[in-house]
């Protein structure tokens, strides 16, 4: 059975897009032009350097590049990256009743209400 041969660029392209970052991103990480990376995620091989850093702004290892599968880098991507690059993994969920605040700013807003009554009655008398 042969080893599948994996193109390195598309799998640059392929991570960053699950990350949801743009090339031009990820050229400001590495210090480079948008096109160098349009060229870099052309390459079926990218020199080992270059790996290395392309890596680490994607906050993956050079094997998960080289030996990249579509299925497990969402798996690894979903379960390992920790900063806001992985918003689209993360599921928010409110510590809070939206209703209970809705009612607390309802209770504020009459006990204003009341208070201005009061003082335009006394500014009467």
């Amino acid at each position: 059975m042969s080893e599948k041969t994996v193109h390195q660029g598309r799998a640059v392209k392929r991570i960053r897009e699950i990350l949801g970052k743009k090339q031009e991103e990820l050229a400001v990480d590495l210090g480079i032009t948008q096109q160098a990376i349009s060229l870099l995620e052309a390459k079926e091989v990218i020199d080992p350097k270059m790996l290395d850093d392309v890596a680490k702004a994607l906050h993956v290892t050079p094997d998960a590049i080289k030996n990249f599968d579509e299925s497990a880098a969402y798996n690894f991507i979903g379960n390992t990256v920790t900063n806001n690059d992985n918003v689209a993994f993360i599921q928010n969920s409110p510590t809070f009743n939206p209703l209970d605040k809705v009612v607390e700013l309802y209770e504020r807003l009459l006990k204003e209400k009341d208070e201005q009554i009061a003082r335009l009655q006394q500014e009467r008398k």
